[in-house]
């Protein structure tokens, strides 16, 4: 029983604070602790990268081959998750270009028609044997065209005019004349 207290009583001059032995000791000890964890992890590294196996039993390959399987798992898991967001989230972009598109067809559509309209009233809708037509004008010359046809038009950019001033001009008063 008094060995039990000698100990206890070692024990606790040990590990109170502020003894300058007591903490060294800790710290070697704790110091000694993560190299060998350090070592474990490095060792662990290398043989997942397949470096170092000679030492390994077959019953250890064996582990640390469906260990790399599992790993791999997660990683295919993970980069397939990753490849469903990513074209959920392009279906959905296109879903909203798609619609923005049937709106904007709806509303050209809308424009050719009051443009229609328009023609219809400024040009007149009947030729010379009274059978009706429409009557477009496009680049100052009409086009004359029956109504029951479809129209189909397209939009194109409009072309960049080229506004040039020659090098050398008249001077006439306050005019120039190019």
């Amino acid at each position: 029983m008094r060995s039990v207290i000698e100990r206890y009583n070692k024990a606790k001059e040990e590990n109170q604070p502020g003894n300058p032995t007591s903490e060294i000791k800790f710290w070697k000890r704790e110091a000694a602790v993560l190299r060998q964890q350090l070592q474990n992890l490095q060792e662990n590294h290398r043989q997942m990268m397949g470096e170092e196996l000679t030492g390994l039993n077959i019953k250890d390959l064996q582990n640390l081959e469906s260990q790399l399987e599992m790993s791999l798992r997660g990683v295919r898991m993970k980069k397939d998750q990753i490849l469903m967001d990513e074209i959920q989230e392009l279906t959905r972009q296109g879903n909203l270009i798609h619609q923005e598109n049937v709106e904007l067809y709806k509303k050209v559509n809308q424009i050719r028609l009051e443009n229609m309209e328009l023609y219809k009233k400024v040009y007149g809708t009947r030729d010379v044997n009274g059978t009706s037509k429409e009557l477009f004008v496009t680049n100052g010359q009409s086009i004359e065209e029956d109504p029951h046809v479809a129209v189909h038009l397209q939009l194109s950019q409009p072309q960049q005019q080229n506004y040039e001033t020659p090098t050398r001009a008249t001077k006439l008063g306050r005019l120039q004349l190019h």
